[in-house]
């Protein structure tokens, strides 16, 4: 399978994320409910899938400090992102106004800190500005035009 529909199902399953989540929680009368079903579904996918390649592959060696750790990092923060979103649910914010906030900012923040960890060759094309202000802008056209509801 390629990476671009690698990429694009990550979308769609992203996309459909915060929706699901609010129903979730709705549907079960508490946020922390639905956040331990989450953790369920990490743990099946997240930890299960890979083991199981892991050993078919015959790959369970050479694991090494820094890659583990790092890893590890980045699980938790994906994990924690969860968690916030669960929170600002519970806290009274709706899919419509979370998530395009989530997902506007998201991408601003992975371009700056993959730039960072992975320093580019050649500085960033001016227009890679602009880019920021055209995602933050659309964002902000998503929120302020969202359906009411």
């Amino acid at each position: 399978m390629s990476w671009i529909v690698l990429a694009a199902s990550a979308a769609v399953s992203w996309g459909l994320y915060g929706a699901s989540l609010h129903k979730g929680q709705t549907e079960l009368g508490n946020p922390m409910r639905a956040m331990l079903c989450v953790g369920i579904a990490y743990f099946l996918i997240a930890v299960l899938v890979p083991a199981v390649a892991l050993t078919s592959q015959s790959e369970w060696r050479n694991f090494n400090f820094s890659g583990t750790a790092t890893a590890t990092i980045a699980g938790a923060l994906g994990a924690l992102g969860a968690v916030c979103i669960t929170y600002a649910f519970r806290a009274g914010g709706s899919p419509l106004i979370v998530m395009p906030l989530v997902f506007g900012g998201a991408p601003l923040i992975n371009v700056l800190s993959t730039m960072i960890v992975h320093p580019p060759r050649n500085p960033p094309h001016p227009l890679l500005y602009v880019g920021f202000l055209l995602a933050a802008s659309g964002a902000g056209m998503v929120l302020y035009y969202r359906p009411q509801g």
